[in-house]
């Protein structure tokens, strides 16, 4: 019976066949202890010298790392196991030996992995990653459709800007500008003025060249929008929609979190409502912490980031942000048009901003108005003008990264070992 690790629980005491590589192995002269994955998960296979012909078990101790093979052998409940069970190998059938798999298990900087990631992906440690982004984005999908909102593909080539062009690539459309997306924000909100809620989830791009472990050229970005939301409610959204994901990372993949070695008491306390702090109590906090590098008006950068989170042992909300230094589509605040109806999200244990928001400008004339500070084409956002001249609501929206929340909740240290597959643009600027 051919069957996958993950099934093996279904199948105690019968004898089973599975496919499988070879993540290392140890012997001694009576007993070889394999490790095996097949993409669902890891087991323990032992081969006893004793209980198997004497081919079947030369055959198991000549097994290079990462050979393929099918393995049959009879599934035991084993409590030492973190994964509970073990197979009683009594058979084994090689498709491909491996020579030379270039990943030992001796110790590799991030910069060699990244060159070998299309192998580095099978090592426990990226399963375990992967396996944690895979449950974000399923709780994902099931948070937002289990709240009313639709999803909606926006462009990834786009006309318009919606935080201006210098970080984007530019490309040609025909005869046209054109660029690489750097937020599906803006079409999202014309999709909000037709479904009322509406999330977009795809990939989006920064022409920066990233130098740090927190950032990448391309990643990937959960966005929603929300018609006749404004600035609390969609803090609300966001606080329900964190706690969310974390909790089911938590429920759904403890042995991911396990080989990590991750805390997850740090996790277990991410539950909404989370703590707020304007921009004007952030800056005196971090007077008092000795950042004096920083005034009103300026943008945190990672140890500001990393200092207020460390006043709270959970996400925390930094509200109100200086109008100058936030993006043209912002709501001002009503008693003090300086700032904006606005929050970033910044993840506990130094992860830094996981989300940006904020209420939209929904009144036609301001939006004018802002299109023309920012220098800004009023023709190529006419469209986007048009969302505040025909039945116009008070809208709200934001975006979480998907790296860097995979990051904090998986508890790794570089970002890029969040996403699954090269990035050219990623190696050169590593």
């Amino acid at each position: 019976m051919k069957i996958t690790i993950a099934e093996v629980r279904q199948h105690i005491g019968e004898e089973v066949t599975i496919g499988v590589w070879l993540n290392h192995k140890r012997s001694s002269g009576k007993i070889a202890f394999l490790q095996l994955r097949d993409g669902t998960g890891f087991i323990q296979g032992v081969v006893v010298k004793n209980e198997v012909d004497e081919d079947i078990f030369k055959t198991a101790k000549s097994l290079s790392q990462e050979t393929s093979f099918y393995v049959t052998g009879t599934v035991r409940e084993d409590e030492r196991s973190p994964f509970g069970y073990e197979l009683q190998v009594s058979g084994i059938e090689v498709i491909h030996e491996s020579v030379d798999y270039p990943i030992t298990p001796k110790e590799h900087g991030t910069e060699f992995l990244m060159d070998h990631r299309h192998l580095w992906l099978r090592s426990s440690r990226q399963h375990a990653v992967m396996k944690i982004r895979n449950e974000i984005i399923r709780s994902t999908y099931e948070f937002f459709n289990e709240h009313g909102f639709t999803k909606i593909d926006p462009p990834i080539l786009t006309g318009s800007a919606p935080e201006g062009t210098t970080e984007l690539f530019h490309t040609k459309y025909f005869d046209e500008d054109a660029y690489l997306s750097q937020s599906g924000q803006l079409y999202m909100e014309a999709a909000a003025m037709a479904f009322g809620k509406v999330f977009s989830f795809g990939p989006t791009f920064r022409a920066e060249k990233s130098k740090t472990r927190r950032h990448l050229i391309e990643f990937w970005m959960i966005e929603p929008e929300m018609a006749f939301y404004e600035h609390e409610d969609s803090l609300q959204v966001q606080e329900q929609y964190v706690s969310q994901i974390v909790q089911s990372v938590l429920k759904n993949c403890k042995l991911d979190l396990q080989r990590l070695d991750r805390d997850t008491t740090k996790l277990e306390k991410v539950k909404a409502p989370f703590p707020r702090i304007s921009y004007d109590d952030a800056i005196t906090l971090l007077h008092d912490k000795g950042f004096h590098d920083i005034q009103w008006g300026e943008d945190f950068g990672a140890p500001h980031e990393t200092a207020i989170a460390e006043s709270f042992d959970m996400p925390v909300f930094i509200t109100n942000y200086p109008a100058a230094i936030k993006p043209f589509y912002m709501q001002p605040h009503p008693d003090r048009p300086e700032v904006v109806l606005c929050a970033d999200l910044i993840a506990p244990e130094g992860y830094g901003e996981i989300i940006g928001g904020s209420e939209r400008i929904h009144d036609y004339g301001l939006m004018l108005e802002r299109i023309k500070d920012f220098n800004l084409s009023e023709d190529a956002y006419k469209w986007y003008l048009d969302l505040r001249k025909y039945g116009s609501v008070p809208h709200a929206g934001f975006g979480l990264g998907l790296e860097r929340t995979v990051a904090w909740i998986a508890g790794v240290e570089h970002v890029r070992e969040t996403i699954p597959f090269p990035r050219l643009l990623n190696r050169i600027y590593p």
